[in-house]
């Protein structure tokens, strides 16, 4: 019984620190709004980049470049490289189990690499806007060029900075 003095905490596992990855191949990679997705830098330009995305639960993919033109590597019953180089991506930065559940993917006793996770994807292409995607790649860049401050950053002040007493 608490006695009022008490705090409830709550408190999370501490993961294993990310290895680096090749953020020149791929600058942004997320799991949200119910799908893996990220920009790719393009293997024979230089200036263009690909928005790639799979769905969480259905699988459906899709990866054109910011201005939604289509991935010409992309078709019907395979995923190109710039979907792979991503899911390479995520499970570098997540972990391959993370992002199988996320995604809902079927890997039987557990996706050990990106290579396993693909196997276990059963969707098929299905266009997505490239905007959304675009859009919050380049807002993560944009705190790239804030100047460096000693205070909280609102935006990125994900924590309280006091205790909560519940």
């Amino acid at each position: 019984m608490a006695t009022g003095h008490e705090e409830r905490r709550s408190t999370g596992r501490v993961g294993a620190p990310v290895p680096p990855r090749a953020l020149a191949k791929v600058p942004f990679v997320e799991l949200t709004d119910g799908r893996l997705q990220g920009v790719v830098s393009s293997g024979s330009d230089i200036e263009r980049v690909y928005v790639s995305s799979i769905a969480a639960g259905t699988h459906a993919y899709y990866c054109s470049t910011n201005n939604n033109r289509p991935c010409g590597g992309l078709n019907t019953w395979a995923m190109c490289k710039h979907l792979q180089t991503l899911v390479d991506a995520a499970v570098l930065q997540y972990g391959a189990g993370r992002v199988a559940r996320y995604l809902r993917a079927d890997v039987g006793d557990g996706a050990a690499s990106a290579a396993d996770l693909i196997a276990g994807l059963s969707g098929q292409q299905e266009k997505q806007p490239a905007a959304t995607v675009f859009s919050g790649f380049l807002r993560h860049l944009g705190y790239l060029e804030r100047p460096d401050v000693a205070g909280p950053v609102p935006e990125l002040d994900w924590f309280p900075a006091e205790r909560a007493v519940l």
